[in-house]
């Protein structure tokens, strides 16, 4: 489901005029919609811009539009942020975070056929498989976090030698 905000108009579903037997034919100032069977033109849209204009109201196909409606479900929004925990959603809406979001309340009433990818962890080691200094560096690059360092930095390196476990870090202005 698409909300297109602002939109004053109904859009047009092509494939379903498609399956009903319509034939479609769009140009550079034109798009003519005629039956498949006897070739008669039934409409004719104008473009106006980047979009195809037409007068639906007296149509055959007028049963065939996609009528344009704004739907406060809580699984909707859910859907339409990625699949984001409800928790998380209540939070997005008592904090005000998002523009345009519902004052709803979010209740994890049923099952999201959406699968979440679940990371796993490495197993653990207890042995090091290193048998030097520097053979083996784990690195991780983060930022840009939610404090400044005390240098005026976001971000952050950290390198840590596998063999002594010994680490350091550094704090980087970008991440670049």
């Amino acid at each position: 489901m698409l909300y297109v905000d602002g939109l004053k108009h109904n859009l047009l579903r092509i494939s379903r005029l498609c399956d009903k037997g319509f034939k479609i034919e769009f140009n550079r100032n034109c798009c003519l919609i005629s039956e498949s069977i006897s070739g008669k033109v039934v409409h004719i849209g104008k473009r106006i811009g980047n979009i195809y204009m037409l007068n639906v109201e007296h149509a055959s196909f007028h049963e065939l539009s996609c009528l344009v409606s704004k739907i406060d479900d809580s699984w909707s929004w859910h859907h339409r942020a990625a699949h984001i925990n409800m928790h998380h959603q209540n939070h997005l809406v008592r904090k005000d975070l998002v523009i345009g979001l519902p004052k709803l309340k979010f209740v994890k009433n049923k099952l999201c056929k959406k699968w979440k990818q679940v990371k796993n962890s490495f197993q653990s080691k207890n042995v090091v498989s290193t048998s030097k200094p520097l053979e083996l560096l784990h690195i991780d690059l983060f930022g840009p976090s939610r404090t400044m360092s005390l240098g005026g930095n976001y971000y952050g390196l950290v390198i840590v030698d596998d063999c002594s476990r010994f680490p350091w870090t550094l704090f980087l202005k970008t991440k670049n």
